[in-house]
């Protein structure tokens, strides 16, 4: 099996391994150390023995983001080799920058286990030297631990946790951007479905009733026949203009200039019906209702809307229904219309209108169902009305 090999160093780990080592050579060069040739732990006098610990710790400094336990392990045996020179400030310093790193970069169950040795060491450092020598001056020593081993330590887990709350800070605010698109997405496709079923209901009908009556113009040689088709043409293509100029309107003026236009409601169902009747539907109303919510009241309308326009292109020769109850805390709609072969002229569909109307129901919380319910086509729509029990 190949041998593992350790990951390329940090462009800023080299830079800090050649400037500790550079600045060892300088200070061995010039003679300044960390204690004196007398003193007793030094094994090693001058200065030129502490190049040894100096160039180790040096390569220990540019595996300090690399490899951070290696790096601490290699530089722990080192500083204490250090200890039998006369010392280098250099190889000391470097020491607290790898331990700073082993923090900040290792692994977090290591980096709590160095808090936790370092801490102890240091605690050590200060009540055994002054137990044994009993003198003030050993409390130095835990002085020392403390800052060259827990100081560091400490440091790097200060900016370790500030560097992980910035983090968790960052994923939360792209969390929060992901969730915010995806609502904007939601909302633009949910008002994508809102403007086709209005600009469908608003249009589809005179479009229709355009559609039949120029296909009888067109089929029957008849003067007084066809001048009632165009009669009709004309007023439905009027009215269909009128419509969507107003849609087109709200769509592109934003700056509210403009007054909004009033939501159909119930009590137009009358003028609705009549002009089903000019279209050339034999239709009957009957409406007991009373006040019903401005919601449950639109998609009413609209529906009825959409259910005579269908009976307009796709209904037999016969009576279309209209009736509206107040029924269980509900409105319950019915459009019923000759259902079967149709000889005369028809206008296409596209199945657009059965799906807004079951939108629409569905918005409400409603129910909607249609189709043939013997030689009749039934539209029957449910709508809750709020605040109403059932």
């Amino acid at each position: 099996m190949p041998a593992r090999r350790l990951p390329r160093p940090h462009r800023f780990d080299v830079c800090v391994a050649v400037g500790g080592l550079l600045g060892g050579l300088l200070l061995a060069a010039i003679g300044l150390s960390t204690r004196r040739s007398d003193d007793p732990i030094t094994l090693f006098d001058g200065p030129w023995p502490v190049l040894l610990p100096l160039t180790v710790m040096a390569g220990c400094e540019l595996l300090r983001r690399a490899a951070p336990r290696t790096a601490l392990t290699v530089a722990g045996v080192t500083v204490t080799a250090d200890l039998a020179t006369q010392g280098s400030l250099a190889t000391v310093l470097m020491f607290t920058d790898v331990m700073y790193a082993a923090v900040l970069y290792g692994p977090l169950t290591s980096a709590r286990r160095i808090q936790w040795i370092t801490g102890l060491l240091t605690v050590a450092g200060t009540l055994v030297p002054f137990a044994v020598w009993r003198v003030p001056g050993a409390l130095l020593i835990g002085v020392v631990v403390g800052a060259v081993a827990y100081g560091p330590a400490a440091t790097g887990w200060i900016v370790r946790d500030h560097r992980d709350a910035a983090e968790a800070a960052r994923l939360r605010a792209e969390q929060t951007a992901l969730l915010a698109e995806t609502d904007r997405a939601q909302a633009v496709t949910a008002e994508r479905a809102r403007m086709a079923r209005e600009l469908h209901d608003m249009v589809a009908n005179h479009l229709s009733a355009i559609a039949i009556h120029s296909t009888a113009a067109l089929s029957i040689d008849d003067p007084d026949t066809s001048r009632r088709a165009l009669t009709v043409i004309r007023e439905n293509s009027v009215e269909g203009l009128v419509e969507m100029r107003r849609m087109i309107g709200i769509l592109r003026d934003g700056s509210g200039e403009r007054e909004p236009a009033a939501a159909p409601t119930l009590d137009g169902l009358e003028a609705l019906v009549e002009g089903a009747r000019a279209g050339g539907l034999d239709v009957s109303l009957d409406a007991c209702h009373g006040r019903v919510p401005t919601p449950v009241e639109f998609a009413a309308y609209r529906i009825v809307q959409e259910a005579l326009t269908n009976a307009l292109k796709h209904a037999c020769p016969g009576r279309v229904t209209v009736g509206l109850v107040r029924r269980g805390g509900a409105l319950d709609l019915r459009v019923c219309s000759p259902y079967g072969h149709r000889d005369g002229p028809r206008a296409p569909g596209s199945g657009a209108g059965l799906v807004g109307m079951r939108e629409r129901a569905a918005l409400l919380g409603g129910t909607f169902a249609a189709g043939p319910e013997g030689s009749r086509w039934t539209v029957h729509a449910v709508l809750p009305l709020e605040g109403e029990s059932a």
